[in-house]
């Protein structure tokens, strides 16, 4: 195996830690910066799967507490019962729709130019979210009822559409729907375990044979690098919305989509179609 693949393994694992649980869009970085490395290949697929799974269990450990005193009260504690079951919920939309809809949206969707579309509109919608007057009716994830792991669940699925942002589609969501900012942050955290999980069993059916040994040593770069990447912006991250909100990350969004779009139609870069 060339060096330049542990490169690549290292840069990816970097930037999946860097953005997925951030409203940027994970898997919009991974489209575009695999597009620079050109690592969009069937390979480059199966190595996502790695280095999504190195930033979910970041969460995981950090909130490893939070999880065993779930797992242990699960049938007889009614709060872990209440939690639990608002992470099923919130899970399903999502889950659903992409079952049904994943192929066409891996076909027309991974590309360049949509996801810079997507990333200059959730800009937008950030701005707004943050600008218009907002009671926080939900202060912590414990005080959620199953309506409100809902209607986070039914924000989850926008980010379906790549460049959307799982976490920024979860996070604004909820404080659009009533919760405060940091009960929107931490179970955007929470959710996003189920749901890399699951995302993360369904590609590795669909792309087994892929999976070679011979890439051990790449991918263990690459999950090691999402792990340690994510677990320090989780842990900034929380720090930050304390004194902060989440407009800085919106005019990110359109500038970076911006510059995608100028540098894809004027030629300068050879983005995917």
């Amino acid at each position: 195996m060339d060096l330049a693949f542990y490169l690549n393994a290292l840069i990816l694992g970097v930037v999946e830690g860097l953005t997925e649980f951030l409203p940027i869009s994970s898997t919009g970085h991974l489209i575009l910066v695999g597009d620079l490395l050109d690592f969009n290949n069937e390979k480059g697929k199966v190595f996502e799967i790695v280095i999504q799974t190195g930033a979910m269990l970041s969460v995981v450990w950090e909130y490893r507490e939070r999880f065993a005193r779930v797992i242990a009260g699960l049938f007889s504690d009614r709060a872990a019962q209440r939690f639990a079951l608002n992470l099923v919920i919130a899970f399903l939309p999502a889950a659903l729709l992409g079952l049904a809809f994943a192929g066409a949206i891996k076909t027309y969707l991974f590309r360049a130019i949509p996801v810079a579309l997507a990333f200059i509109v959730g800009g937008l919608i950030i701005l707004w979210v943050e600008r218009r007057e907002r009671q926080a009716m939900v202060q912590s994830v414990d005080d959620m009822s199953w309506k409100d792991a809902l209607k986070v669940g039914l924000a989850q699925a926008f980010a379906l559409i790549p460049g959307t942002s799982r976490s920024g589609a979860t996070i604004i969501g909820g404080m659009l729907f009533g919760l405060s900012r940091r009960a929107a942050t931490e179970f955007s955290f929470f959710l996003a375990v189920p749901t890399l999980v699951a995302a993360g069993a369904y590609d590795f059916y669909k792309h087994r044979a892929l999976f070679d040994s011979a890439d051990l040593g790449a991918f263990s770069i690459g999950f090691i690098a999402a792990f340690v990447s994510a677990f320090l912006c989780v842990r900034w991250l929380l720090r930050y919305i304390s004194t902060h909100d989440f407009s800085v990350f919106a005019w990110y969004r359109i500038v970076f989509g911006l510059v995608v779009l100028a540098t894809g139609y004027s030629g300068a870069v050879s983005w995917s179609a």
